[in-house]
């Protein structure tokens, strides 16, 4: 007959994971804190102009952005550059009346202080950039900044 041998227990080593939820956690508390939202998703491409002398805006005064560009899905859109104010496509008409809602958005003592800047790819054509100029003079918006990217040197 036959013999059966008895297979030797091993010892198995098992991997202690009562800190492993307290890992996930802080990884977690991480990624929330360093993180920062879009606010704005955007419909047209960008690539800023470069610039030898730039200055950062002061974050005491308040900003509202225009981006123009050719538009990132051209089949819905079209070829033709675009203004993107917020989350919207405008005519160049309807710039005036955004500015003035948003300044009326604004609490009183910054509705002075308000800033449009102007986020243009950089093969946008200047005239484009003069007729978003004069509408933003109807609306009385005189505090203009042009978002740049520094020239390397």
């Amino acid at each position: 007959m036959a013999k059966f041998r008895k297979k030797k227990l091993e010892a198995q080593f098992e991997l202690n994971t009562a800190s492993m939820p307290d890992i996930i956690f802080m990884l977690l508390f991480f990624f929330m804190v360093t993180t920062t939202m879009r606010e704005v998703s955007l419909f047209v491409k960008l690539k800023a102009p470069e610039a030898y002398e730039i200055q950062k805006l002061q974050k005491a005064s308040p900003v509202s952005y225009i981006y123009v560009g050719k538009p990132t899905q051209p089949a819905l859109f079209g070829t033709d550059d675009r203004f993107q104010c917020n989350d919207q496509f405008k005519d160049i008409d309807e710039i005036a009346g955004w500015a003035i809602q948003e300044r009326q958005i604004l609490p009183e003592e910054q509705k002075n202080k308000m800033t449009v800047a102007l986020k243009v790819n950089e093969e946008t054509r200047m005239g484009l950039v003069t007729d978003i100029k004069q509408e933003l003079r109807k609306a009385q918006a005189y505090k203009i900044n042009y978002t740049t990217r520094r020239k390397g040197k």
